[in-house]
């Protein structure tokens, strides 16, 4: 397993260079990109600017793992509703983002984006279901012509009403039916759930593609009640090999200390030097 962090870490005003210098400094192998915080429209990101993020990142020694928050904006995406239009406008965003993702080299793209999931109560579930599986499997399409992995998230019942257990999540990718969707697994989510964290990372082992690192109270790694010596037994258990990238939402205690002590907790748990 390696480290990563997400880029929305660190201030809005920071240079990218700056970001990985940071990153680099701190011990991570990878950044995670979202894409609201390339441009403000992220259907103008080019793959020229995908580029030039890789050989930037490249420069500093890190990776460019993927990307998440995939529907922050536009805001008006939507996987789950009956306009048929809005589903259309998403998909094809969707692929926009399949094709960036890979020509920054990486390889993963994160599917939470609650609010572009929700449902409303006049909708019939299984209906919404099937919307957003055939919704999800355009963009998986598109990601398998460049070995791209859609990895759907789920996300606590505070956040959506919709995809709030891994089980749940397994259920859509398996109704995708396309072997570019598959799972993502994040700590804070997990812990809205009944069943223990480790029990989901050992049911999800033929799934889960990606990891998220952090706490219940939005802060990082070991800044919480939430200990991680089962939860890496767990990850270990399963043989999982990808990243545990650090994905925090309380920006207050200030990006270089997050992101510090985030990987210093990690290492810590995990026995390394």
């Amino acid at each position: 397993m390696r480290f990563a962090i997400c880029n929305e870490t660190y201030p809005s005003d920071w240079p990218f260079e700056k970001v990985c210098e940071d990153a680099a400094a701190a011990g991570y192998h990878a950044l995670e990109l979202a894409p609201f915080t390339l441009k403000d429209d992220p259907r103008q990101i080019s793959e020229a600017d995908a580029l030039r993020l890789s050989h930037i990142a490249s420069s500093f020694g890190l990776e460019i793992l993927g990307l998440h928050w995939l529907l922050t904006k536009p805001a008006w995406f939507h996987i789950t509703t009956p306009d048929a239009l809005q589903r259309k406008e998403t998909a094809r965003f969707g692929r926009h983002l399949a094709r960036v993702c890979a020509m920054t080299g990486g390889r993963i793209m994160v599917w939470g984006s609650p609010k572009a999931r929700n449902t409303l109560p006049e909708w019939e579930y299984e209906e919404a279901f099937k919307r957003a599986a055939d919704t999800v499997r355009e963009v998986a399409e598109e990601c398998g012509k460049y070995g791209v992995v859609i990895a759907m998230e789920p996300l606590g019942r505070k956040e959506t009403n919709f995809l709030n257990t891994a089980e749940e999540t397994i259920r859509l990718c398996q109704r995708v039916d396309h072997p570019s969707c598959k799972l993502h697994l994040d700590v804070k989510a997990m812990s809205d759930e009944t069943k223990p964290i480790a029990d989901i990372i050992r049911d999800s082992r033929d799934w889960f593609v990606h990891f998220h690192a952090n706490d219940p109270n939005l802060l990082g790694p070991g800044m919480g009640e939430v200990r991680y010596e089962p939860i890496i037994a767990a990850l270990r258990e399963v043989k999982y090999d990808g990243f545990l990238s650090v994905e925090v939402f309380d920006y207050r205690p200030g990006a270089q200390h997050i992101a510090r002590e985030s990987i210093r907790y990690l290492k810590q748990v995990m026995g390394i030097a």
